[in-house]
């Protein structure tokens, strides 16, 4: 049998569920080992166009689980009966795209998310301490990139992850990670450093960010077991 990336390896290990979403999901990978690991009783896969969708049938079909897992057309959370999923992910998308997904969906998304965004995760966690979701859990993967996954959980009051940390540096590069000073997270901060040196000037973006990337720095530094 396939094994997972270690992007879905990741999310995988930060999903437990009853009834699980996959939102986007083309191959039905994750879902497929999210049932037969016992992460999720069942799933729902939901894929826009009829290509992906086609893929994510046979996947399920081949994997003898279509008594568990049920794969659906349709737009983001738009075919999930309100309350039909306790948790969802949406892995391999740019991280603009989540938010367009979760902007649709608004209260009707499942209050339990798992996002492994192929960019900007400090617009997702932004996004988060906006709308009242704590991020409960994160993690940093090796591929052709650095993967971030992400767990949010919809919890009232402020997000206890962010305290005691500047809120730039946490946005941007994860107040979980940021503490546990992630030999991954190390890493993109140096190389951050090293592109947003030459072009940090007053009043530009890049100064804000390279500042960020030197409070991480900092912080990583100081707090290394």
């Amino acid at each position: 049998m396939p094994t997972l990336d270690a992007r879905l390896e990741a999310a995988l290990h930060l999903i437990r569920a009853d009834v699980h979403a996959d939102i986007g999901s083309d191959h039905a990978a994750l879902p497929v080992e999210l049932v037969r690991r016992g992460h999720a009783r069942r799933a729902v896969v939901v894929e826009l166009t009829p290509g992906p969708l086609a893929v994510a049938r046979g996947g399920v079909a081949r994997a003898g689980l279509t008594d568990r897992i049920d794969v659906r057309a349709g737009n983001g959370f738009a075919p999930l009966a309100p309350g039909e999923a306790d948790s969802a992910s949406m892995t391999g998308m740019g991280a603009r795209t989540i938010l367009g997904i979760l902007a649709r969906a608004g209260e009707t998304a499942p209050p339990a998310l798992v996002l492994q965004p192929n960019d900007a995760p400090g617009l997702l966690r932004a996004w988060a301490l906006a709308h009242g979701h704590h991020l409960v859990a994160e993690r940093l993967a090796p591929g052709f990139w650095t993967y971030p996954v992400l767990r949010f959980e919809r919890r009232p009051g402020p997000d206890p992850a962010y305290a005691g940390l500047l809120q730039a540096a946490a946005v941007k590069y994860g107040p979980h990670l940021l503490r546990a000073a992630d030999p991954l997270l190390l890493a993109q901060v140096r190389a951050d450093v090293a592109r947003l040196t030459p072009l940090a000037r007053p009043g530009r973006p890049a100064q804000d960010e390279l500042a960020a990337a030197h409070d991480a720095l900092e912080w990583c530094s100081n707090h290394r077991q």
